[in-house]
């Protein structure tokens, strides 16, 4: 499911909850003054009701809220991916976290985060999960961040998703910042969990 549907459904149920707070504090208002028919009497009496009580334009403003949301995190999930695409090629340094000299696996994520978005995140990779949220697989969005097991522990690699499988990250001393396919059978053997940077 992507981050646009997920808002959308959020929005909805917003606007859904608004709706029904709103009927509930007005019990003057009720059901039962509705003529209960089944053709289209019915459905326009409600649109008058919802009209009447403001409902229509609280569940637009949701709606409008909502897709501000969908368009920031579009952006910043898209300048974070552009960000990093822009230093491919890039050579593994040890300890590294700079955009002239090069990056280790959580100097790349921090960097780019902080150059990117202004956001802080810890040095290492295991301290990048802890602070970060943890979500599932499949909701997987571009700029979330992929952890694996590397060096015998957990959390000891991290990169950031790109999209249909595969991340970007500085692997290893002698390469460089590249794209992998998390799905191989290296990657997905040492697979440690998926997080996200909230806003």
């Amino acid at each position: 499911m992507s981050i646009t549907n997920i808002l959308l459904r959020a929005s909805l149920c917003s606007a859904l909850l608004a709706a029904t707070s709103a009927l509930q504090a007005s019990p003057d208002v009720a059901f039962k003054a509705l003529p209960v028919a089944t053709n289209s009497n019915a459905s326009d009496d409600l649109d008058k009701l919802l009209l009447a009580r403001g409902l229509i334009e609280k569940v637009q403003q949701v709606g409008n809220t909502a897709a501000t949301h969908v368009n920031n995190a579009a952006t910043a999930a898209g300048d974070i991916v552009i960000s990093a695409m822009g230093v491919l090629g890039l050579p593994y340094k040890r300890g590294g976290n700079s955009f002239d000299t090069g990056f280790d696996c959580s100097g790349f994520v921090k960097a780019l985060y902080a150059q990117t978005l202004g956001k802080v995140l810890p040095r290492s990779a295991a301290e990048q999960a802890a602070q970060t949220t943890t979500i599932e697989k499949e909701e997987l969005q571009p700029g979330d961040l992929v952890f694996f097991n590397t060096m015998r522990r957990a959390f000891s690699h991290v990169g950031i998703y790109v999209g249909e499988g595969k991340f970007i990250h500085s692997p290893k001393p002698g390469a460089q910042v590249r794209i992998e396919d998390m799905h191989t059978g290296y990657w997905d053997k040492r697979y440690d969990g998926a997080r996200r940077v909230e806003p």
